[in-house]
């Protein structure tokens, strides 16, 4: 249904499309021409781009464009060699028991060995297998697709013989936001833009502003840099974020506006960009607050898997107390006049507009009862668009005013870090792994300790919940040695690191965990003196099952160990030995055997 609106949207308009890549294109391709026997499904979530790839093939094996046009869902096309390729554009579009045929033909094709037809089927994956489970019901019996599609979609299994799984939900990145980014704002429409008399005379408009910063004109492209980083830290976070969602967010960024009145729903066309030059309000228009639905009314902003995923990273209500010092006091004071010529005012558009500095005079010169009564909130609004502006305007050299620290994510550098360190197949940094590790040590034990070089798999010595555990169960080199200690690897399905912590030399002595950049952040934040719980009960218990997973590993290597090797027993006594984990003045901690005699 989108594919055809967007098909119509562009007869009724006359321009030309946006034209996307289509990345697993060639792939189907070569599959229909291997002459490989079965069926083809390409799956995804909604706007992932099933229907325009279901296009697009069907133009690369010969399809007619007329006939893809016409309203029907199933297409037929006869290729040279005799076999009938199939189409189903849309498995949504059929209600209920309607899709039993098409999937009916899908079965016979796969599982049948009817190598005369070629199915080529474009469906979601929840509704796939609700289709299948509801029709190996009204069959009375259990659809013999459905498990192993399951599998595929779920855990990255192996599809089921004869039938191509196409899945396009795992092919957004960073690179499909910079291919959307040049898509939306270097059409070739916008030509006709370069006479244009908004522009003329030291005017700016908006629209071609945002369209030029998106593009990178003004910074080198950092804008996008900084987007992108977005993008792929949601993404390793478990967001997905579908091509249509990027078209949104990059649609948004050019055309936002932050008030109704100035522009219909918020959105800026031609005809409203007058207006708002007469108003002095161009800055209302700011790209940067745009990237996160600013613009927006919060339900509709939130009703939007993209910007859902930028608001979770809390640019604009995160900050820190040398940025807004700048941005507040930096116009008046001595000590920070140079950066705040270098960092706000040299943005006239965006940064210290007019507008900005006269809502900053009378925050400053203002009296206390009229900042309580409210009198401040139009310049506090100011500065927390100030605040988004400056995650993605400041320069990466600006140590004193780190772009993460406006985040939740203050350490997502890090983290990238580590991932394009482990694809480049190059050691992570040793800052990054020793706080990681000094992060899980104040995890397993509950104490503050600083060790970095290795990591205590401790308990409290019984059934109990406490978390903080002084006995050593374990202790492991936080470094990978021998086959023994803490490996940081890529898991190469999710592209996400991995920590995997080994506790005796061979296979089935370690234990993995999966380094979210929420985990990630979670374990520096404790490392740098957070409490636990004050930043995330969930991540806390995913490391707390990690350690329970530890601990049964290290009873297993520890009895292993020991197979063939009695209690000592001296005379008439038993000996059993503690091992306690005590902390220097400086906080490194270090084990400390304690061995108990009882009575025979």
């Amino acid at each position: 249904m989108f594919d055809e609106y967007v098909l119509g949207a562009l007869g009724r308009a006359k321009v030309q499309p946006i034209s996307l890549s289509t990345p697993l294109l060639d792939d189907m391709v070569k599959h229909i021409e291997s002459k490989t026997p079965g069926s083809l499904l390409i799956a995804g979530t909604a706007g992932d781009g099933k229907t325009y790839h279901c296009r697009a093939l069907w133009t690369r094996i010969g399809g007619d464009p007329k006939v893809w046009a016409d309203k029907e869902n199933v297409k037929e096309h006869r290729l040279a060699d005799g076999r009938l390729v199939v189409f189903i554009k849309d498995l949504s579009e059929f209600n209920g028991q309607e899709s039993d045929l098409p999937l009916q033909r899908l079965e016979k094709s796969v599982l049948g060995e009817d190598d005369s037809e070629i199915v080529i089927l474009a469906a979601n994956h929840g509704q796939l297998l609700d289709r299948l489970r509801d029709l190996g019901k009204r069959q009375d019996r259990t659809h013999p697709l459905r498990k192993p599609l399951q599998e595929c979609f779920l855990q990255a299994g192996p599809a089921p013989d004869r039938l191509a799984v196409f899945d396009l939900s795992r092919s957004t990145s960073r690179k499909t936001l910079d291919e959307v980014a040049k898509a939306v704002a270097g059409h070739p429409e916008w030509a006709n833009c370069v006479h244009c008399s908004f522009k003329a005379e030291g005017k700016v408009c908006p629209i071609d502003e945002n369209r030029r910063r998106l593009l990178g004109e003004t910074d080198g492209g950092q804008l996008t840099r900084r987007l992108g980083d977005l993008v792929e830290i949601a993404r390793l976070n478990g967001f997905h974020l579908p091509v249509r969602d990027l078209l949104a967010l990059c649609s948004n960024m050019v055309l936002g506006y932050a008030d109704a009145k100035g522009a219909k729903e918020n959105l800026m066309s031609c005809a409203d960009v007058p207006k708002i030059q007469e108003s002095g309000h161009v800055s209302k228009a700011s790209v940067y607050a745009n990237a996160f639905g600013a613009n927006l009314p919060k339900r509709r902003a939130s009703d939007r898997p993209v910007f859902k995923a930028m608001a979770s990273f809390g640019v604009g209500e995160e900050t820190t107390n040398a940025v807004d010092g700048l941005l507040v006091y930096g116009k008046d004071d001595s000590r920070l006049q140079a950066d705040f010529q270098r960092l706000v005012a040299a943005d006239p558009v965006y940064g210290a507009t007019a507008e900005f500095s006269a809502a900053q005079d009378a925050y400053l010169e203002g009296h206390e009862s009229s900042r309580l009564e409210g009198g401040s909130s139009e310049f506090l609004e100011m500065l927390e668009a100030q605040r988004r502006r400056f995650f993605f305007a400041l320069p990466e050299a600006e140590l004193g005013y780190p772009h993460w620290s406006m985040t939740v994510f203050r350490f997502a550098g890090d983290y990238l870090d580590i991932t394009e360190s482990l694809k480049a197949k190059k050691p992570v940094s040793e800052t990054t792994r020793g706080r990681i590790a000094r992060g899980l040590n104040r995890v397993m034990t509950g104490l503050l300790l600083e060790n970095v070089d290795r990591i205590f798999i401790a308990s409290s010595g019984g059934f109990t919940q406490s978390r903080v555990s002084v006995l050593c169960d374990h202790e492991t080199p936080s470094r990978r040695q021998g086959g023994v200690g803490m490996a940081i690897k890529l898991d190469e399905e999710t592209g996400r690191p991995q920590l995997e912590l080994s506790l005796s030399p061979g296979a089935g002595n370690s234990v993995a965990f999966d380094l979210t950049p929420i985990r990630h952040e979670f374990l520096s934040r404790v490392a740098e003196g957070a409490l636990p719980a004050s930043f995330s009960n969930e991540c806390l218990e995913d490391l707390l099952a990690f350690k329970a997973k530890l601990l049964r590993k290290a009873e297993i290597v520890r009895k292993a160990g020991f197979a063939s090797d009695d209690d000592e027993i001296g005379g008439e006594a038993a000996a059993l030995t503690l091992v306690f984990i005590d902390i220097e003045p400086g906080g490194r901690g270090f084990v400390r055997p304690v061995t108990v005699r009882t009575p025979a």
